[in-house]
C-alpha cells in the first residue's frame, strides 16, 4: 500500500497526510501540552517535517503507517495516530511489531476523540495486517493516554528506559 486509507467514524476522519498539514503538525508537536509526556521537548518545524515526511514513507516501505485526525464537521486538523516501525533500540525491544502511537491537540482533549480513532485504526489493523500483536509505550505519568490504550485493550508487560521510563503495552487480537 502506498497511501494511507481514508478512514471515517462517527465524528472524525483519519486521512492521509499532505504537505499541506505541515503548519498543523508543527503547531501541535510545538504545544507544551502534547510535548510534555513525548520527548519533553518542542520540535522544530524542520523535525515536524521530517516526522510527516515518516509518516508518509512508512506506508510506502511498511503497508502501514499514521494518520492525520481531522474532525468530520469541520474538516479541523486535531492530531495524529497510527501505526510504525520506528526500530526504537532498547530492551524489551518490539522486534517487527506495529508501534501504535496517537497525539491529539489539548484543544479536543476529554472528548473521547483519541478512543474513537485508536478503535478505527485497530480495527483496520485488525483486517489488514498479518499477526496478532500491536505494541505500545506511554509516559508512566500520562494518565489519558493510559486510559485510552487500556480502553483499547493493551496491556502492561514491561517497564524500559527509553529516553525515561515508559511503560511497554500489547494487544492481541482474538
Amino acid at each position: 500500500m502506498s497511501r494511507a486509507p481514508v478512514i471515517e467514524t462517527a465524528r472524525l476522519v483519519l486521512r492521509p497526510h499532505a504537505k499541506a498539514d505541515l503548519d498543523d503538525c508543527a503547531a501541535l508537536w510545538s504545544d507544551p501540552d502534547v510535548f510534555r509526556f513525548i520527548g519533553g521537548r518542542a520540535f522544530t518545524r524542520e523535525e515536524s517535517w521530517a516526522r510527516l515526511l515518516r509518516y508518509v514513507g512508512h506506508w510506502r516501505e511498511m503497508g502501514f503507517g499514521f494518520w492525520a485526525i481531522c474532525e468530520r464537521s469541520s474538516g479541523r486538523f486535531v492530531g495524529e495516530l497510527g501505526l510504525a516501525d520506528f526500530m526504537r533500540s532498547f530492551e524489551p525491544g518490539f522486534g517487527d511489531t506495529p508501534e501504535m502511537g496517537w497525539v491529539l491537540s489539548p484543544a479536543v482533549h476529554g472528548q473521547g476523540y483519541a478512543s474513537e480513532a485508536i478503535a478505527a485504526a485497530l480495527a483496520w489493523a485488525d483486517a489488514n495486517l498479518p499477526g496478532r500483536r500491536t505494541v505500545c509505550m506511554i509516559n508512566p505519568q500520562n494518565a489519558p493516554s493510559l486510559r485510552a490504550a487500556d480502553k483499547a485493550g493493551f496491556r502492561e508487560y514491561a517497564r524500559a528506559d527509553y529516553h525515561g521510563q515508559v511503560v511497554l503495552l500489547e494487544r492481541f487480537r482474538a
